[in-house]
């Protein structure tokens, strides 16, 4: 048996940085909550986001012991310094990185400048590992969030708080199109690993998304439509199995069927995509949220600065191989 998960460990900075906490206590408390979570719920590989360094990111390994190595993506937004990585009790032996926006999307308009958006903003990072002799690739990323920020009123700050509400929805506008195409981007990757042959390719796609089940942009990263799992066309096999990912959401039990707990709503916002092969072998999916309940969080990013625990709950699911 495999067991792989997701989760957003929520600013994994160390101590002292703009978006850590302030002291090493604080610090050593997360790692060590992050750590009993992972080494309960029994995983092989874990996708992780919003690793904030990588010192941060070597103490949660030397926490979790003997046996557990890294890989972190090296790209990352130079004003929020967050990366997609992996941990892993198996070999990974190999890994990509990848950031680039498809061309035409290029011109998508993302914020009042006009900037060309040619990178994703937290880029996405493929590993292959072997589970059961057969080799595994592991993309994940992390897409733009819907929590929004805005432009100072004076220049280089960032403000939570609008001017007015036709800057919140032009805001909102330029995030929704900034996810979609890191979606498309996504899904270019994972074209180029399926290649076609997605009913005998393992691949899973990983992360955390921003967006629940059937919003447009999750929708993306599924391909061609038809056999969704819960679907009538599930046991059909048909021409879009060489290509279509399935996303597990629907097999995880409804009553812990959210990753994220926003003004009181649960979503599910984190994601686990297989391809039609890797499908076969899923025999449980469930999400995990440690020693405490979620809590429920605000637009304030920075009021959870000091917080010991992570505002996500990790997705996880076990394959029989």
């Amino acid at each position: 048996m495999t067991t792989i998960g997701t989760w957003n460990l929520e600013n994994l900075f160390s101590p002292g940085s703009p978006f850590g906490p302030t002291d090493a206590t604080t610090f050593a408390r997360k790692i060590s909550l992050l750590a009993s979570t992972i080494a309960a719920a029994d995983l092989d590989v874990l996708a992780v986001e919003e690793v904030g360094d990588p010192a941060a990111f070597d103490a949660l390994i030397d926490a979790l012991g003997d046996g557990w190595t890294g890989v972190l993506s090296t790209h990352f937004d130079v004003d929020h310094a967050i990366r997609v990585g992996f941990l892993s009790r198996l070999t990974i032996e190999e890994t990509t990185e990848h950031t680039a926006i498809p061309a035409a999307l290029q011109s998508t308009p993302t914020s009042d400048d006009g900037t060309p958006l040619t990178t994703m903003g937290r880029g996405a990072l493929r590993i292959r590992v072997t589970v059961g002799g057969h080799p595994l690739d592991l993309l994940v990323g992390h897409l733009k969030s819907k929590l929004l920020s805005f432009p100072g009123r004076v220049p280089g700050t960032t403000s939570f708080s609008p001017r007015d509400e036709a800057q919140r929805a032009r805001f909102a506008a330029y995030a929704l199109n900034r996810r979609a195409a890191e979606a498309v981007a996504m899904r270019g990757v994972a074209d180029d690993l399926l290649d076609g042959e997605g009913a005998t390719r393992l691949l899973a796609v990983l992360g955390d998304l921003n967006d629940e089940v059937r919003a447009a942009t999750t929708q993306m990263l599924q391909g061609p439509p038809g056999s969704e799992i819960g679907t009538r066309g599930e046991k059909s096999p048909d021409k879009g199995d060489a290509w279509r990912l399935l996303n597990l959401a629907p097999l995880i039990p409804e009553e812990r069927r959210f990753s994220r707990i926003f003004e009181g709503r649960a979503e599910l916002i984190d994601h686990i995509f297989v391809s039609t092969a890797l499908r076969a072998h899923v025999t449980d999916v469930d999400t995990v949220t440690g020693a405490t309940a979620l809590p429920s969080i605000t637009p304030d990013a920075a009021a959870r600065k000091e917080a010991p625990v992570s505002d996500h709950a990790m997705v996880v699911a076990t394959l029989d191989l």
